[in-house]
């Protein structure tokens, strides 16, 4: 089923939206003030072109980091969101609102709808299967509790 809608995902616009991350993925790269977002911006890429049987989870989840690693994420996420996020956004918005115009492209709309929540701050997400996201978030939940009982 994850394949029959990544192929409706890149017939209906896919392709365009993932030409906009690898355009990003290109300037990002090209200037070396903002390598840093490259990896970012690949990330979304791949999740832009297979939104289906993909889940977009942060890296804290799969690698708990220090506060500093944390904050200065944040503080990159803040510059992205001023020069490049926000037009990420409005082309995923605008191509999930067409997506849903046609009854059949409604799942891939919606998809591009959480792609739009997430392009607005890229910085410290990772694209991996499904599977792995439900184990991370569940063993990073499962720490939570094990931290909060022993307090």
């Amino acid at each position: 089923m994850a394949l029959i809608l990544n192929i409706l995902n890149f017939v209906l616009g896919g392709f365009a939206t993932t030409l906009g991350w690898l355009l990003a993925t290109a300037v990002t790269a090209m200037l070396i003030v903002t390598l840093p977002y490259s990896r970012s911006c690949w990330e979304i890429t791949k999740m832009s072109l297979f939104p289906f049987g993909n889940d977009i989870i942060h890296v804290k989840f799969l690698e708990p980091t220090s506060s500093l690693a944390n904050n200065l994420g944040s503080l990159l996420n803040v510059v992205w969101f001023i020069f490049f996020g926000w037009w990420l956004c409005l082309m995923h918005i605008f191509s999930g609102i067409a997506q849903c115009v046609t009854i059949i492209g409604i799942p891939v709309g919606v998809a591009n709808f959480k792609l739009a929540a997430i392009s607005l701050f890229p910085v410290g997400q990772r694209v991996v299967p499904k599977e792995l996201a439900q184990m991370a978030r569940a063993e990073a939940a499962r720490r939570d509790f094990e931290s909060k009982r022993n307090a």
